[in-house]
């Protein structure tokens, strides 16, 4: 693909925001990224806006949130999937020749409304929502149905979450919070067993912002130095259905990845430096690696949602820290010699839906 990330920027996490307003937060991001590239608001001809309006506890958020994200006279997308996917489609916007210059702004601020409250109102009407499906007991069917096929015991996710913790605390752009011992874990209450209270990555507010260049905007730029070239990206959706196959075979997961991986002309995943996972609780995080087989990269250096976790943008927030590597600017989390970082994001009930983005060294 001939799209380019001329800058980034992400807001300081917390676990509840609220010294800024909503649009406050959407419009420090949105200047940073803007500032970090070099560029000008004037410049930019699109932008391409992803919230979702209940974790923000708000209606039709981008009648107040597309002016501080600087689409004021823009062309203007707003995307209500994730984070990762407005991305995909900024960067499509970019790759079709008819746009140059654009901002990808995500969000989340689920400070404000109950995730799981949220979660059950997603719920199809008529048979999930009157027995009380939530996001976390949906994770917990999932982690059963992993426990059975891929033999992942809690053992297993603990342990995944004590290393995605020991690399978050040395994350600059994340919580710093320390690991907890494996003792802690194994005694916080099932929410759904057998996934634990400490097997899921605590929410976060957050927000972060690309920007985002097509060749043609370089060639009549040549002062303007991209951050890295977006190689490949791919996107699938699985069924709502919560049956063993779609919860156990991570098709969609696979699928998205190989999308992402043949766009870029690459062999496998195992190509890449490194991959950024979007590992809601331990138990994804077992599971990705033992999906990916024995071609694997290095993965989530940052900690990913351990580090911090707005659960809406957070495949956005990865695609970031991929960025960060390729470019050497990483901090003390930087991989030496990273030419090839790729970031996963997912959405919806027990992860129905999976995107991915590889990102290359220029």
């Amino acid at each position: 693909m001939d799209v380019f990330v001329m800058g980034l920027a992400v807001h300081p996490p917390a676990s509840r925001i609220a010294d800024k307003r909503l649009e406050e937060m959407v419009f420090d991001t949105a200047r940073a990224a803007l500032d970090d590239a070099g560029v000008h608001r004037s410049q930019i001809d699109h932008v391409t806006i992803a919230g979702c309006d209940e974790l923000d506890g708000r209606s039709i958020s981008s009648m107040l949130l597309a002016a501080p994200s600087g689409a004021l006279l823009k062309d203007e997308v707003k995307c209500t999937d994730s984070g990762l996917t407005a991305f995909c489609l900024g960067a499509m916007k970019v790759e079709s020749e008819v746009l140059d210059l654009g901002l990808v702004v995500s969000w989340s601020k689920p400070s404000t409304a109950p995730v799981e409250d949220v979660m059950r109102m997603r719920c199809e009407p008529f048979f999930t929502r009157p027995i009380g499906i939530n996001m976390s007991i949906a994770d917990g069917l999932f982690a059963q149905g992993l426990a059975e096929a891929y033999g992942i015991d809690e053992t297993d996710a603990t342990q995944a979450v004590i290393e995605a913790c020991g690399r978050a605390v040395r994350n600059p752009r994340g919580m710093g919070r320390a690991a907890p011992p494996a003792s802690q874990i194994a005694a916080s209450p099932y929410l759904a067993a057998p996934l634990r209270k400490g097997h899921q990555a605590p929410i976060t507010d957050g927000a972060v912002a690309m920007v985002l260049a097509s060749a043609k905007w370089l060639s009549a730029n040549p002062n303007a130095r991209p951050l890295a070239r977006v190689a490949g990206i791919g996107w699938r959706n699985e069924e709502f259905d919560l049956g063993r196959d779609r919860l156990t075979a991570l098709a969609g997961f696979r699928a998205a990845i190989e999308d992402a991986v043949e766009m870029a002309g690459l062999e496998s995943a195992g190509d890449l430096d490194l991959l950024e996972l979007d590992c809601q609780t331990g138990w994804h995080a077992a599971a990705y690696e033992a999906a990916l087989g024995h071609d694997v990269p290095l993965l989530t250096p940052s900690g990913g949602a351990f580090a911090q976790n707005p659960y809406f943008c957070m495949g956005l927030i990865n695609a970031a820290e991929a960025v960060l590597q390729v470019s050497d600017r990483a901090g003390p989390l930087q991989i030496a010699g990273a030419s090839l970082a790729g970031a996963h994001g997912s959405h919806g009930f027990a992860q129905q839906a999976h995107v991915a983005a590889i990102f290359e060294r220029v």
